[in-house]
């Protein structure tokens, strides 16, 4: 029997609203996902009716974010910086608090300039192809230790018509030995092991290695640290993401490493959110 628009967001919401805390949303970005339509779609249509198997396909997707599966891993889809960006259950989903990251780093990086820049742990690509996208004059070298996460960017640079950016293999700075930046950006993993937040929500779905640094959750961004003056042209910028309660920690590991002018940007919920530093003159 065929159902309108109106009425599967109605029951789908009331369905979600046991798991998610966004179930209208939920409801609406799964149906427009599989009608292939935006959302707004769904209130220009609302009488528009679905049976057969775009209706069977709803029910699925619906019962599975039900069982907490991300909204994101069920379309294959989650918009960054204006973006539409593939996704899969080997890359993190891309969070809007990172668009601070690429704001913090477009700061400091001249529109016109021609600089080589780096982007640790890639995943889905968001963070180099934001920064390919606005500074189209500067090579950004994208690293991942996945190749399957890195086989993600790729589609997503080559969806988007993205030509800026070389992605390669490798853990952190192990890819671009001998190579110096002018900037390098990075959004490592940061929750510490036991971290309860782990059990509960998206993350559970996500991969544990792109998430999980360490009994502090600060193991990646020490070895970042230690290394980034050995890729650093002089005077280049170092721009880490770091948990909420991490900003102190970082700032004291980025002085102890030997950079100078750090500060740490508060994201929308004035929590210390993206941390930076220059290193030499």
């Amino acid at each position: 029997m065929a159902v309108t628009v109106a009425t599967l967001l109605r029951m789908a919401g009331k369905e979600l609203s046991k798991t998610s805390p966004t179930p209208r949303l939920d409801a609406e970005i799964l149906l427009a996902h599989v009608l292939n339509v935006p959302r707004s779609h769904l209130y220009a249509r609302p009488e528009q009716r679905l049976d057969g198997d775009k209706l069977r396909h709803f029910t699925l997707l619906t019962i599975a974010r039900q069982k907490g599966r991300p909204v994101a891993y069920l379309t294959g889809r989650r918009d960054f910086w204006a973006m539409s960006l593939k996704v899969t259950s080997a890359t993190l989903i891309p969070r809007p608090e990172t668009e601070l990251l690429v704001e913090e780093a477009l700061r400091c990086i001249p529109v016109e300039s021609r600089w080589y820049l780096a982007d640790l742990g890639t995943g889905s690509g968001a963070i180099a192809l934001a920064l390919a996208i606005e500074r189209p004059h500067c090579i950004i070298t994208a690293t991942d230790i996945s190749e399957a996460a890195l086989d993600v960017a790729r589609d997503n640079a080559h969806t988007l018509g993205i030509r800026n950016v070389e992605f390669l293999q490798g853990e952190w700075f192990a890819p671009v030995s001998g190579r110096r930046f002018a900037a390098i950006v990075s959004n490592p993993p940061y929750v510490p092991d036991e971290d309860p937040h782990l059990l509960s929500g998206d993350v559970r779905f996500e991969p544990r290695r792109a998430l999980t640094g360490g009994p502090d959750g600060l193991a990646p961004i020490r070895k970042i640290a230690l290394r980034a003056s050995v890729h650093l042209e002089a005077g280049g910028v170092l721009l880490l993401e770091h948990g909420y309660d991490q900003g102190e920690r970082v700032r004291t590991l980025l002085s102890s490493a030997g950079f100078t002018d750090i500060r740490s940007i508060r994201d929308l919920a004035d929590h210390e959110r993206v941390t930076l530093g220059r290193f030499g003159d």
